[in-house]
């Protein structure tokens, strides 16, 4: 073999590395960027890197310096810019710190405006981008039509797909006017499953018809307002595969015939992370990484626990053992090389622009237009209390519902706000799903008071909190019930006379709330998911 041939098969060698290096995001733990990443930035052009709210982020500051790190080995090294994902929805899902807290997607689906969510992701944009962050995993394009789904909720904008696909794609084109990548999910479509795929695979039952209607029609609107990813989820979808245990990011057929075929995605196709069940067992995890590569995942999302060492070693050996084809390595390193070349043409704002004046007032005015008065049969509203009158507002304690939650991070200033307009207002916060005998001690207690405001979080699951509504209804208690997150909720505490939604525990959906309550305020907002009064 002669001097240049060696040469062509160490410069091939180094050729199929790199392609194999950009199509991971790496996952790492630490608010600093660790040596050994930056190493690895400076000798190879990695795809990039995921941040996590418990692993990586803290102020904003802090989230900026570790950005700016990360770049600054890629620009060393003569690379195009990391990729630096987040996943920002607005809503229950927000990790980083300090952003302004919109009140999500559900409440974007009560208003119904599409300005109104262009407006939301060009300002989620702009405080990504100031962050550093470059890739949004969102919109959540799936249509919330299964009210068991356990994970989707009020991430999606609602129920029907042409409200979804409308509000998705404005957003789409917000994010990226700002200079952020959005991110279609979960294709092909997570809403009308009853598994959450952290813990299990989810199954999609349908006929090619139907989800060509319900599901895909959202997809092919984003696709058309021009989102550069698209996140393929761990659902199995039998009418397009043929089975039930092989998900969407192990599925070709899904992923090349559908999404790049049939709908003409010519983006960059991200998996869900690689650390959740549906994706696999760890003993089937190299296998599946090697196939969900092969299978037309461009950018495979490694997460905590999964070895990004032990990933790239597993792909390099595929592809010398000829398991990834040379067209499919070129094609998936191309499209994210695209990617990063639109994304450094981008501009850095301000940091100031995080949390700012402007977006906080954005998000006033989201909460306020997605109030929804559910039912007021007796009348109770706009409320007018003398001062003396005893008022107790009750919230349950916050936990992080699934795995795509940050509930945890917050506080529920409901009692605040309504204090505002009522001075005399106590407090009390109760367990998530209260049991029978503190449903009873409870009713008890509160039976004196001369009005209780309940705020419910996903009462349909925790039985106790619809058990101590309709009690004290039955004792002749005056209730307000207000659903802070699903408003299915209000079918479940049939009995309560006044019911109102607001989609988000975040302060300017609480703050709306109140406002409602006492008449400074209508309740302009529509239910964006069927719901029996």
């Amino acid at each position: 073999m002669t001097v240049r041939h060696l040469q062509a098969e160490a410069e091939e060698a180094m050729e199929r590395e790199d392609q194999i290096s950009q199509r991971l995001l790496l996952w790492f733990q630490g608010y600093e960027a660790p040596p050994a990443l930056l190493e690895f930035v400076r000798q190879r052009p990695l795809g990039g890197v995921t941040l996590f709210r418990k692993l990586n982020l803290a102020t904003p500051p802090q989230v900026r310096a570790l950005t700016g790190a990360l770049q600054a080995a890629a620009r060393a090294a003569g690379q195009l810019p990391l990729l630096i994902c987040a996943d920002q929805e607005g809503g229950q899902l927000q990790v980083l710190p300090g952003a302004t807290a919109f009140p999500g997607n559900m409440a974007l689906g009560a208003t119904g405006d599409a300005e109104l969510a262009r407006r939301v992701g060009a300002a989620l944009g702009q405080e990504l981008a100031a962050l550093g962050v470059n890739v949004n995993f969102a919109p959540v394009v799936d249509v919330q039509s299964n009210p068991a789904n356990p994970v989707i909720g009020v991430r999606s904008f609602g129920a029907d797909p042409a409200l979804v696909g409308r509000l998705a794609s404005a957003m789409v084109e917000g994010l990226q006017a700002s200079g952020v990548a959005a991110t279609a999910k979960h294709f092909p479509g997570h809403g009308d499953t009853d598994a959450d795929t952290h813990h299990t695979l989810g199954v999609l039952p349908h006929d090619v018809t139907r989800l060509q209607q319900l599901e895909l029609a959202p997809f092919a609107a984003t696709i058309a307002a021009g989102a550069r990813l698209v996140m393929a989820a761990h659902l199995a979808v039998p009418a397009l595969t043929g089975r039930v245990d092989v998900p969407t990011t192990l599925a070709p057929g899904v992923l090349e015939d559908l999404l790049r075929g049939t709908l003409g995605f010519r983006g960059v196709v991200v998996s869900d992370a690689l650390n959740m069940a549906g994706f696999g067992t760890e003993a089937e995890w190299n296998d599946r990484l090697v196939q969900a590569a092969a299978a037309g995942v461009d950018l495979l999302l490694l997460a905590e626990p999964n070895d990004p060492a032990q990933a790239y070693a597993t792909l390099l050996a595929a592809a010398q053992a000829g398991h990834l084809a040379p067209a499919n390595l070129e094609a998936a390193a191309g499209r994210v090389t695209a990617l990063k070349r639109w994304l450094a043409t981008q501009v850095q704002p301000d940091l100031a622009v995080v949390g700012c004046a402007a977006h906080q007032a954005l998000a006033a005015e989201v909460a306020a237009r997605a109030i929804t008065l559910v039912r007021d049969r007796v009348g109770r509203l706009p409320l007018r209390l003398p001062a003396e009158a005893r008022l107790v507002v009750v919230t349950p304690e916050l936990a992080d519902l699934t795995p795509a939650d940050t509930s945890s991070y917050e506080h529920c200033a409901l009692g605040a706000a309504i204090r505002r307009y009522h001075a005399r207002t106590d407090e009390l916060v109760i367990a998530a799903d209260p049991a029978a005998a503190e449903v009873a001690a409870l009713s008890a207690e509160l039976a004196d008071y001369d009005l209780v405001i309940i705020g419910t979080i996903n009462a349909t699951t925790r039985p106790g909190q619809a058990a101590l509504v309709e009690a004290l209804v039955q004792q002749g208690v005056p209730v307000i019930a207000a659903a802070l997150r699903l408003p299915y909720d209000t079918m479940v505490y049939p009995a309560a006379p006044t019911c109102l939604c607001t989609y988000s525990i975040a302060l300017p959906a609480l703050t709306a709330l109140a406002d409602t309550l006492f008449g400074r305020a209508d309740a302009p907002g529509r239910l964006p998911v069927p719901v029996s009064a």
